[in-house]
């Protein structure tokens, strides 16, 4: 514990943290955060109340998840995967694999259906709602919960479409067991967030969809896994393509590269497997303790497997 404390102490002192009123600055600061996360829940069910009380749909029927708004190759693939000869060798010459260790790139959405969730999204953004922060990194964007997109569309999107292809590609990840999420969208904007830093993600398999809109540049970035030093690490550069998906493990770190001109909203499905998350806690390494959390909250499980809990 003492060296634990020192390492602490080392890395504090140099960020510029050498007074007693720095140290006292930095544990305000993080008894605030602290005390923010754990009201989460509480405020978000409260946003959702008033979304689903006062909002008025653009596209009410993009809220349901139809066949009709996925890309036939996409289907196939899924097919392929449920099928008894299904193999990884397989399903990987149905995917473009990139340079990135086990990243692949999957057609997902058709182009048309990517318009008018754009449009609702668009709506929903100029009205009066309110509107969560879709996670601690990006400050744009809307958390899919609030908004009524996750018991019609996110939930059957994995269950039935995605867990399959997770399954043969991330068994080692706990992709066989993948049994909650946190959706969201993120908006990338010139006057407002251009880019996201290095970091990896609090889920075990993550699925980024382009939705598109018009921009230049703004590539994402993988490295390795994040217990590899950085110092070890060559990152690679992925292009994102409007109506496609990224898929890759959680824990891999990765970022994306200033946008220079334009807009851009990309949907992420952080999917979570309580199986494989109640062992160890994929962001701080420790066994998590649990208190009670709204919905798929965190994605962990009391052992009963009855409820789900935030960290």
């Amino acid at each position: 514990m003492a060296t634990l404390e020192g390492n602490r102490s080392k890395v504090l002192k140099g960020r510029g943290c050498v007074t007693e009123q720095h140290f006292e600055q930095v544990l305000n600061t993080i008894s605030q955060e602290v005390a923010r996360r754990r009201q989460l829940s509480v405020t978000s069910v409260a946003r959702a109340a008033r979304i689903r009380d006062t909002y008025q749909p653009l596209h009410p029927h993009v809220y349901r998840l139809q066949e009709s708004y996925l890309d036939p190759k996409f289907k196939q693939i899924v097919v392929y995967c449920e099928s008894s000869c299904a193999t990884v060798e397989g399903l990987c010459q149905q995917l473009e694999e990139l340079a990135a260790p086990r990243v692949y790139r999957l057609p997902v959405f058709t182009k048309a259906f990517c318009e008018e969730l754009l449009e609702e999204l668009e709506h929903f953004e100029r009205s009066s709602c309110p509107k969560g922060q879709p996670n601690t990194m990006n400050n744009y964007g809307i958390l899919l919960n609030e908004l009524g997109f996750d018991t019609n569309f996110i939930t059957p999107l994995r269950e039935q479409h995605l867990r399959p292809l997770a399954s043969l590609l991330y068994p080692d990840c706990g992709g066989r067991s993948l049994d909650s999420h946190k959706a969201f969208v993120v908006k990338y904007d010139m006057d407002e967030d251009v880019d996201l830093s290095y970091h990896y993600d609090n889920a075990e398999v993550t699925l980024n969809v382009s939705l598109g809109r018009d921009f230049t540049e703004g590539n994402l970035y993988f490295g390795d896994m994040r217990q590899v030093p950085l110092s070890d690490t060559e990152c690679c550069e992925v292009s994102h393509r409007a109506t496609e998906g990224l898929l890759h493990r959680g824990q891999h770190m990765h970022g994306a590269l200033p946008i220079s001109s334009g807009q851009r909203w990309n949907l992420i499905i952080w999917m979570r497997s309580s199986q494989h998350r109640n062992k160890l806690c994929p962001m701080c390494d420790r066994k998590p303790l649990l208190v009670e959390g709204e919905g798929f909250a965190d994605g962990f499980t009391r052992e009963s497997g009855s409820s789900c809990a935030l960290t």
